[in-house]
């Protein structure tokens, strides 16, 4: 053999050893964590224990939403004694309406889609070749589970596990949210509490590791590993469950009496910003969300903003009287008639005029020029800085799912006009949450709360949730000033006839046009009550808001009664003192 040739020859046989030794190289070195798990995983098989979701309790204990027991229900393909295809034409029939109501939260679809989906998915996951344990069935009922123990199909069976029960059915829905499935089939939960909490109130699984033989059946004194379960934790909420069933019930009859689309009821202690209730109308079924347009799954207190109207004065009003621009005793010079700004003319909500009114009767009046007067006083940066320190624009940082906010326009986009329609709460948008925290800065002698659901997360550890003061807005003299002005508004205001006897109340109805497409619907209005009590020493600040009412559209006549009968409730329920008028 030539020399030429045996060089090759040498240099091919070098390169074949230097690809085996890499090949080498790469399966002892690169790929050998991957193949001894593929290794550990054909000689173990690992089944999950479910953990116990946390209960959500009111403040006096009581479970509005607490666990009933469910059944995961389970394929252990290598027990088959029947062909894939044969198992899966006897679970299907039993199996795929329950695997249809498992569809991604807010999913509303044909019924007869979504169990021909079901069977799809049901036979798809029988037939795999690559795993041996599969879960074919979350959240299924005692009488599904014996249907299928029925059969007696070898290799299929069940684990316990827990589903959702609603102790005081759709009750404070929006409040709570509902558990559905994420992307992989494991309960989540989603919106309010729900939502919120989820890390919380899901747990850990636990964890079975069992050596198997080459069949896949367990190897009894093989190597048995287990990671036990962790429940969750329970939350203890500050809702009182008789204020929130009380309230929902008068919202209810007053969107009847009313003949309003909606409604919604917050009730919350100014001095600690725990939240006593919070009722929105209508509502869902959250054991049967999937029935219900996904719309209806926010909680509209938190999530849907409008133009409060009226009720907004009282935060102009404490700026002005908190920069000194004016008093109490300020007479207002330019409330003789309508006000004209550019092209727009500014009118009182009745057309009626008082001269050289105070500032005291301004607010009594509920007069948009006197505001106008007030606004113009404060001016635009005090304005928008008291605005911000009263937390509107701003989430509230309450601990639900889904808070929004729209924030204040910066102060260049600001005219003449936006100032003076600002003044009686329209061209800004606000929460019923913002609206509650901010009356409750007043009603806590200036200081502003974080509004608080949850009192307490119990579990192998109690967290307790304390209050949390967020800032100082107003001085307390001024806080005392603007509560004996709403007090005032109440009793002489044009809500003054829905006012039980005794009841010292410090504050303001609001009747706001709804935006449509530029411009305001001249028939469709949000009425809307917002105050506390005893005005001295309050107990509560409550606000009541009422969607497009039929009967008026006045908050006086809609939503102040509703907020009165259900503070009258209130006061007999904490046995707070009724004076004798």
């Amino acid at each position: 053999m030539s020399k030429p040739r045996l060089r090759l020859l040498f240099a091919g046989t070098l390169v074949a050893l230097a690809m085996i030794v890499l090949r080498l190289f790469y399966w002892q070195v690169i790929a050998a964590p991957a193949l001894q798990e593929d290794a550990r995983n054909q000689h173990f098989v690992t089944f999950e224990i479910p953990a116990q979701r946390g209960e959500i309790r009111t403040s006096d204990g009581f479970p509005l939403v607490s666990n009933k027991k469910t059944y995961l229900i389970f394929a252990y393909t290598p027990e088959f004694e029947m062909g894939k295809l044969d198992v899966a034409a006897k679970v299907i029939p039993i199996l795929s309406p329950l695997l249809a109501q498992e569809a991604s939260p807010g999913a509303l679809t044909n019924k007869g889609e979504d169990e021909e989906k079901a069977r799809q998915t049901l036979t798809e996951k029988i037939l795999r070749e690559d795993i041996l344990w599969i879960p074919l069935v979350r959240n299924a009922s005692e009488s599904q589970k014996d249907d299928i123990q029925k059969l007696a199909i070898k290799g299929v069976g069940n684990e316990s596990s827990y589903g959702r029960e609603y102790s005081e059915a759709s009750m404070a829905a929006t409040l709570l949210g509902f558990v559905g499935n994420d992307s992989a089939g494991n309960p989540k939960g989603y919106f309010g509490l729900e939502g919120h909490y989820d890390l919380e109130l899901k747990g850990r699984p636990g964890v079975v590791r069992q050596e198997k033989d080459a069949t896949g059946k367990p190897i009894l004194i093989g190597s048995y590993d287990e990671v036990e379960k962790r429940d969750g934790r329970d939350l203890i909420l500050n809702i009182d469950r008789a204020v929130q069933k009380f309230s929902e019930d008068a919202l209810q009859e007053a969107l009847i009496k009313y003949g309003a689309v909606s409604g919604e009821v917050v009730i919350m202690n100014p001095k600690s910003g725990e939240v006593i209730a919070m009722a929105s109308l209508p509502s869902y079924d959250p054991a049967r969300f999937r029935q219900f347009d996904q719309s209806q799954y926010k909680n509209p207190v938190i999530s849907e903003t409008y133009e409060p109207g009226s009720t907004f004065k009282v935060f102009v009003m404490a700026a002005a009287l908190e920069t000194q621009a004016v008093t109490p005793e300020t007479k207002c010079t330019q409330c003789d008639g309508p006000l004209k700004i550019g092209g727009y003319t500014i009118r009182t909500w009745n057309n009626e005029y008082f001269g050289e009114p105070t500032m005291r009767e301004v607010i009594e009046h509920s007069d948009n020029t006197g505001m106008v007067f007030v606004a113009r006083k404060l001016g635009i940066t005090s304005l928008l800085d008291f605005l911000t320190a009263f937390g509107i624009g701003e989430k509230t940082g309450i601990d639900l799912e889904e808070e929004s906010a729209q924030p204040i326009r910066k102060e260049e986009d600001w005219k003449e006009i936006d100032l003076a329609t600002a003044s009686f709460g329209q061209g800004i948008a606000v929460t019923a949450m913002q609206m509650v925290r901010a009356v409750s800065a007043i009603a806590n002698d200036g200081v502003l709360m974080v509004p608080r659901v949850v009192r307490r997360v119990e579990g192998e550890q109690t967290l307790e949730i304390e209050p949390q003061v967020s800032r100082r807005v107003i001085s307390q003299e001024t806080a005392h000033q603007m509560t004996e002005m709403m007090v005032n508004a109440v009793e002489n205001g044009e809500a003054k006839w829905a006012k039980p006897k005794g009841m010292t109340v410090a504050g303001k109805t609001g009747t706001a046009q709804i935006p449509v497409q530029g411009y305001y619907d001249n028939e469709k209005t949000i009425a809307s009550f917002v105050g506390f009590a005893p005005a001295d020493n309050p107990k509560f600040v409550m606000l009541v808001k009422l969607r497009e009412p039929q009967t008026s559209p006045w908050g006086s006549e809609t939503a102040a009664p509703l907020w009165f009968s259900i503070a009258k409730r209130l006061f007999y329920y904490y046995s707070l003192p009724l004076g004798n008028e």
